[in-house]
C-alpha cells in the first residue's frame, strides 16, 4: 500500500513543490490519507519557499504553496517513501545513482501517471515565461489525477 509519496526536481522551488501542493489537494478531495513531500536533487535553495511565480500561478488555481520549504533529496528518502517521483529524466538518472538497488523500483517519472498527456517529463519553467508555469500546473494536475486513480485502484 502506498502511504508516502515524494516528488522531486532539481532545486525544489518550482516543479516538485507544485506537485506536492496539487497532490495534497487532490488527496484531500479524494479522502485518501497519504503523506506527501518534495525535494530537490541539488541543494541550491534549501530552506527557501517555492519560487514566487510558482506560488502565484498555483494560488490562482487554489493551491497554497507558501508553507513549503525546499530541501535536498536524502538517502533515507528511498527507504521512507513508497513512490519517489521525478519531474524529468535527468533528475531521475541522478536519483537512480543515489538510490540503493533494492529501492530502485520506487523511482519513477511523475508523467508515467498521465500517458494521455503525451509528455514524459515536466519541463522546468524557471528560466522561461508565464506560460511555462501554467504548463507545469496543467501537466502536474493531469498526472496527479492519474496518481489518485492509481492509489484508489490499489
Amino acid at each position: 500500500m502506498t502511504r508516502c509519496i515524494l516528488f522531486f526536481c532539481m532545486g525544489n522551488i518550482c516543479r516538485s513543490p507544485t506537485a506536492e501542493g496539487v497532490m495534497r489537494a487532490k488527496l484531500a478531495a479524494a479522502g485518501l490519507d497519504v503523506e506527501v513531500d518534495s525535494a530537490g536533487t541539488h541543494g541550491y535553495h534549501v530552506g527557501d519557499p517555492p519560487d514566487g511565480r510558482s506560488q502565484a500561478h498555483a494560488l490562482r488555481r487554489g493551491y497554497d504553496l507558501s508553507p513549503l520549504r525546499a530541501r535536498q533529496l536524502q538517502a533515507e528518502d528511498f527507504q521512507r517513501f513508497d513512490l519517489v517521483l521525478a519531474m524529468d529524466a535527468d533528475n531521475l538518472a541522478y536519483a537512480t545513482r543515489l538510490c540503493p538497488p533494492a529501492q530502485r523500483h520506487r523511482l519513477k517519472l511523475l508523467m508515467n501517471y498521465a500517458p494521455q498527456a503525451g509528455k514524459h517529463h515536466v519541463p522546468d519553467p524557471y528560466y522561461g515565461g508565464e506560460a511555462g508555469f501554467e504548463e507545469v500546473l496543467d501537466l502536474v494536475e493531469t498526472a496527479c489525477d492519474g496518481l489518485v486513480a492509481y492509489l484508489r485502484a490499489r
